[in-house]
């Protein structure tokens, strides 16, 4: 019996998952030779996480301060009119933001997004004001990052650890 606590996914998953996490770019013959597995078995195991949308995409992390989008912006808006949607959607194709998430509370949704420079934080946020729909925002700049990101084989091995308790 699979004692994975994941839901939909077995211990070769789980473990594939954690190798992927470190380094998307290790090839299918590397992860089958550090589990044991053939490349075969491998590849099947990736192709049907990839159909049940476990595996959404492969990428690279990239360092945005370094590229000088050195401003990190939390955005809060409060949306009226049954509009909240229409205006998330609007706002998630503007290439800076990077989050567009509904939330609970004293507001209605959360946008993340990166700048250059405050003139572009403020355009972008006199932008999202002059909506018909948009009520109120609180706009927040992110002083320093001290955690982003989540590492799945971490992630794995807290719940692992609950578990026992």
């Amino acid at each position: 019996m699979d004692d994975s606590i994941l839901k939909n996914i077995d211990d070769t998953d789980e473990e594939i998952l954690k190798l992927l996490n470190e380094d998307t770019r290790k090839s299918l013959r590397e992860i089958a030779k550090t589990l044991e597995k053939s490349p075969v078995t491998i590849k099947k195991h990736i192709d049907e996480m990839e159909e049940k949308g476990i595996i959404k995409n492969y990428g690279v992390s990239i360092n945005f301060e370094i590229l000088g989008y050195d401003i990190i912006a939390l955005i809060e808006l409060t949306i009226s009119k049954g509009k909240m949607l229409e205006v998330e959607k609007e706002i998630a194709h503007i290439p800076n933001v990077y989050g567009v998430y509904d939330i609970t509370g004293t507001y209605d949704a959360l946008i993340l997004a990166r700048f250059r420079s405050r003139s572009e934080l403020s355009e972008l946020v006199k932008n999202i004001n002059s909506s018909p729909y948009v009520e109120h925002t609180n706009t927040h700049v992110i002083l320093n990052v001290i955690k982003e990101g989540t590492n799945f084989k971490d992630l794995i091995e807290y719940e692992k650890q609950k578990e026992k308790k």
